[in-house]
């Protein structure tokens, strides 16, 4: 069974990010936006481990953590918190949290932090590698000459296997699914990043940069294309 997170975050953008982030990592996650549903689903289905925001409306994250050790409830809690003075990292981990991290974070150590906490409360428990919560229906996707595995998150170009990072993987293969349909921006950041940026963001076109650099051998015929105004398209010509 995946080990189970209710994610408290009131910044609707964040919270989408980081909820898509964990379950990818195999996590199954409840997401919640103020800590009175934090508290609601606490006590209605208690999760192995909260991600809480610190600055909510209505109950805090620290109230939600005050209230839930005075129940004598001791799972581990992991605060988010754009607070970076010592006192308000004291104040959170007074309050009952196990944890923090500081925004902006990098996810990779949200998901190392909740490990650790994991570990500590259930030494015999292995979480260093989350079991996937879907398999995908084929192992191999395939077009225009790329060949990716989702489910041992390789691929390659012909013979040539590509050093991807996470967020290129999941572009390239979103490309690869639907190749030879353009998808336009608002598509794309919704899949990848789970919330739409807006017309003045390069966050996608970086990585289409980032993309072609790895893709596109000396010589080799461009894969990625822009249409201008409305989004790429993954054909070969």
């Amino acid at each position: 069974m995946p080990q189970t997170v209710l994610l408290a975050e009131d910044d609707r953008a964040i919270r989408h990010a980081l909820e898509r982030a964990l379950t990818l990592e195999g996590y199954q996650v409840t997401a919640v936006a103020d800590g009175v549903e934090a508290l609601a689903h606490a006590h209605r289905t208690p999760p192995d481990v909260l991600v809480l925001d610190v600055m909510m409306p209505g109950i805090d994250g620290l109230q939600v953590c005050r209230v839930l050790r005075a129940e004598g409830d001791r799972t581990p809690i992991l605060m988010l918190t754009a607070l970076v003075e010592t006192a308000d990292r004291i104040a959170g981990l007074d309050a009952g949290a196990d944890d923090y991290v500081v925004k902006p974070f990098d996810v990779e150590e949200v998901f190392a932090r909740l490990r650790a906490l994991l570990r500590r409360t259930n030494p015999g428990a292995v979480v260093d590698v989350p079991k996937p919560v879907a398999t995908p229906p084929a192992r191999y996707v395939e077009a225009a000459g790329l060949r990716m595995d989702p489910q041992a998150r390789r691929a390659w170009r012909g013979e040539r296997e590509l050093e991807l990072t996470r967020t290129e993987f999941e572009l390239l293969e979103l490309l690869v699914r639907n190749a030879g349909i353009v998808l336009d921006h608002a598509t794309i950041y919704d899949r990848i990043w789970g919330y739409d940026f807006g017309p003045g963001s390069k966050n996608l076109a970086v990585y289409v940069g980032y993309l072609r650099r790895k893709l596109d051998a000396p010589g080799a015929p461009q894969l990625i294309h822009t249409v201008r105004g409305v989004g790429y398209v993954l054909r070969e010509e």
